[in-house]
């Protein structure tokens, strides 16, 4: 299989699992990248993110870092879309912090049995 095909497979499995994040929870880039085989691949997985496109519906603004920062605004349409996005779902969010991190944290390895 080609580089560029094995990467199209993991950003679509990538996709699959942002869309499984329930509304007003929130999981990592790295909690992602070892769900699917592949820790140590935060990075890839926030490649596939700014990737997506918009109409594909995929909640990216769900994953943040791994303390819990919104990471990733700065690819978002609008400075303050994913902080609007995440407030909108009753998530708490100061100084672009998600406050109650390890409440709201979604982790797909146990989540998804």
């Amino acid at each position: 299989m080609s580089e560029s095909k094995k990467k199209e497979n993991f950003f679509e499995d990538v996709y699959a699992v942002v869309r499984l994040i329930p509304e007003g929870r929130v999981t990592s880039y790295g909690a992602i990248a070892s769900y699917l085989g592949a820790k140590g691949s935060a990075r890839m997985v926030g490649w596939a993110l700014i990737a997506s496109h918009p109409a594909t519906q995929i909640p990216a603004h769900r994953v943040v870092n791994r303390v819990g920062m919104l990471t990733g605004k700065q690819h978002f349409d609008e400075p303050n879309a994913m902080q609007q996005r995440l407030e909108a779902e009753g998530v708490r969010v100061e100084n672009e912090q998600v406050m109650d991190f390890d409440k709201l944290f979604w982790d797909p390895t146990k989540e998804l049995l």
